[in-house]
């Protein structure tokens, strides 16, 4: 079966937004993020999407259904605890956009997807006149007591594709955890890329 790739951007995404709701709690109720999410906190968090001009959803379609979506938008339009790492360090948010997300479904996993989300947003990004990438991953440490035994991080494929693990670079974030009984606070590093 073949894929289709399709960018939204601005008001264009609301119609992708139960489907990226459904994907993210789906998704990210895995290790590493251990999200136990709702679909009101999802729309909360995704209709920021919907208002930004410049935002961007790049949708992986097959059979007429949502199989993955990648968000981004800049990150001067991001929330403030996106840009704070950034302001801290006397990096100005204006030149950078900021990847959201990415989540996919199990099937799809390994068949260049992820690639294909980053080129389009980094080409979305170029089109806006942003040269400057970046994103954030949650922290987690090996001695976890959910570290799945064949758990593989991303960051040989993010290093390949020219980013940097920036530790420096970091937010603080509080959600519900499905190994908690309430929120509890994480940290997100952040990946940096600053050609284009």
């Amino acid at each position: 079966m073949s894929i289709e790739i399709r960018r939204a951007t601005g008001a264009e995404v609301a119609d992708y937004l139960e489907d990226a709701a459904r994907l993210r709690i789906s998704v990210f109720r895995e290790f590493p993020y251990l999200y136990d999410g709702d679909v009101a906190s999802e729309r909360d968090y995704l209709g920021h999407y919907v208002e930004c001009p410049r935002s961007v959803f790049v949708i992986a379609i097959c059979d007429g259904r949502v199989r993955g979506v990648s968000t981004g938008l800049p990150l001067a339009e991001a929330d403030e605890s996106f840009q704070a790492p950034f302001l801290g360090a006397d990096l100005a948010p204006s030149e950078w956009f900021y990847c959201g997300e990415s989540v996919l479904d199990h099937a799809w996993r390994g068949k260049g997807i992820g690639h294909r989300f980053f080129d389009e947003r980094e080409a979305h990004a170029r089109e806006l006149g942003l040269v400057k990438t970046c994103f954030c991953s949650v922290k987690r440490e090996v001695g976890h007591p959910l570290f799945p035994e064949a758990y593989r991080p991303n960051d040989v494929f993010w290093t390949k594709r020219g980013y940097l693990k920036r530790p420096d670079l970091s937010a603080r974030f509080v959600w519900k955890q499905v190994d908690s009984a309430g929120e509890e606070q994480n940290e997100l590093v952040f990946w940096t890329r600053d050609k284009a």
